[in-house]
């Protein structure tokens, strides 16, 4: 077996009217990416918050968001798809820019590799246990 590696990663839980922001891969099924809040490695010399309005802005397309506070910070193992332990640092976000109920968006990923495509929406804050990869570990403490 393979030794696992440890990534850091910012991870946005974007809250409006009790709904949280989501959004699937266009270009692949949902039995394989599910449903995922935006989220992503954190850079080198990157803050945990600097790393989460990065990740909000290039995933969603959208601009105008503000941390309104670390949620907390919590691991996740991504066997067996890989090797891979996820140090992951959750942060509250608030939108306040005015969006449709669904539209498409795409990280362009500085031209390093082809454009991951999106579709954004929202979901009641109730039914986000749906999230794939433990990304609602914390939900519960949104409202703490």
């Amino acid at each position: 077996m393979s030794e696992k590696i440890t990534k850091v990663k910012a991870l946005c839980y974007i809250v409006r009217d009790g709904q949280l922001l989501v959004h699937r891969h266009v270009d692949f099924p949902w039995e394989e990416v599910g449903v995922q809040v935006p989220a992503g490695s954190i850079r080198e010399g990157e803050t945990p918050e600097a790393a989460a309005l990065r990740e909000a802005r290039e995933e969603t397309g959208l601009t105008d968001f503000k941390i309104v506070r670390k949620v907390g910070v919590t691991s996740y193992d991504m066997g067996p798809y890989r090797p891979e332990i996820q140090e992951r640092h959750v942060f509250l976000m608030e939108l306040t820019e005015p969006t449709p109920e669904r539209w498409p968006s795409q990280e362009d990923h500085d031209g390093e590799q082809e454009p991951t495509r999106f579709e954004c929406f929202w979901i009641p804050l109730e039914t986000a246990h749906v999230l794939q990869s433990g990304q609602g570990a914390l939900l519960g403490l949104l409202d703490a």
